[in-house]
């Protein structure tokens, strides 16, 4: 799964440390109750270290009812999506469920390089509308984690969030 954080507060002392709205944590947790539904639940997260994404995952942790392994990543704040990549191919290689909470632009440009455009039509059509806060690409990945690459994702659901 490549998750873009929540509704975020839009200032703060820095940009790191902006927090998430009210509504932001009804939208990390309406998500996390919705993947749940989806038998989507992860067993490990590789999440931003900016506040924003810290809050959209313990939000959605607490509505998915995990107990994931989580990786908090400073690259993942500012990576490029090769930078994104490269965190995702350095998973474990036992999990089988992952989630990489980010932001934009980089998470959106990352669910296009996984895509390898054989998924759920209604899903891409979805997701070129646009990648707001607390949307989720859902990805089918057919290769071993150290292997990700680009179009070797099948885009199975996408879950658009709020602005």
């Amino acid at each position: 799964m490549v998750v873009r954080h929540a509704k975020a507060e839009p200032f703060a002392s820095s940009d790191h440390a902006r927090a998430l709205t009210d509504r932001g944590v009804r939208d990390a947790t309406a998500l996390g109750a919705y993947l749940r539904e989806q038998e989507v639940v992860p067993d490990h997260a590789v999440v931003s270290t900016a506040e924003r994404a810290r809050g959209t995952w313990a939000a959605m942790q607490e509505a998915l009812q995990c107990d994931a392994a989580v990786e908090y990543d400073g690259a993942v704040y500012s990576g490029s999506t090769d930078v994104l990549l490269e965190a995702l191919r350095l998973v474990p290689r036992h999990a089988e469920v992952v989630v990489l909470v980010g932001h934009q632009p980089s998470v959106g440009y990352l669910a296009h390089l996984l895509d390898d455009g054989a998924g759920d039509h209604d899903a891409l059509h979805s997701m070129l509308l646009g990648f707001r806060t607390s949307s989720a690409a859902v990805f089918d990945v057919g290769v071993a984690w150290d292997g990700l690459d680009r179009e070797c994702g099948r885009l199975v659901d996408f879950r658009s969030g709020s602005d």
